[in-house]
């Protein structure tokens, strides 16, 4: 029996935003430096929360702050690849929701990388935790695993 965990398939995640990478995010190694990949995971999940109008950047009174980030790498990813990055929503709680990501480079259906993340809702003016906001939850319960 293996220690290692499957690699996530593209059908695994109810949710996908396209990004086009850039010459510059090529690292000395002609790969994307892994820095570059919490910046796709990141991007597309507030992506996602802004198209959805759940976050407005500038004036939410509730905002989520990531707390905790973690990354598995699984094969490499070059300029000028397309990534696709899916999301889905390991766990909702009361001020804070666990995400997974997955990065597919081009057409491939096995995740190049795979990473959680923890976001938990403060109030912007006081940086105290609150509940995540009813519009939040309602973008993101159709993004929970359901295992």
């Amino acid at each position: 029996m293996s220690d290692k965990p499957a690699i996530p398939s593209r059908a695994e995640f109810p949710h996908f935003a396209e990004i086009q990478t850039r010459w510059h995010d090529n690292d000395v190694y002609q790969h994307v430096n892994n820095v570059v990949y919490y910046s796709f995971f990141d991007t597309a999940v507030n992506q996602h929360l802004i198209n959805s109008g759940a976050l407005d950047i500038a004036n939410s009174p509730a905002i989520g702050l990531v707390i905790e980030t973690q990354c598995r790498y699984y094969s490499a990813v070059s300029f000028p690849d397309l990534v696709t990055v899916g999301i889905k929503v390991e766990h909702l709680g009361n001020s804070s929701v666990r995400y997974q990501t997955a990065l597919f480079r081009n057409d491939e259906d096995s995740a190049s990388a795979v990473s959680n993340f923890v976001h938990v809702y403060v109030d912007r003016k006081t940086n105290r935790p609150v509940s995540i906001p009813d519009n939040v939850r309602a973008v993101l319960s159709p993004l929970t695993s359901q295992e």
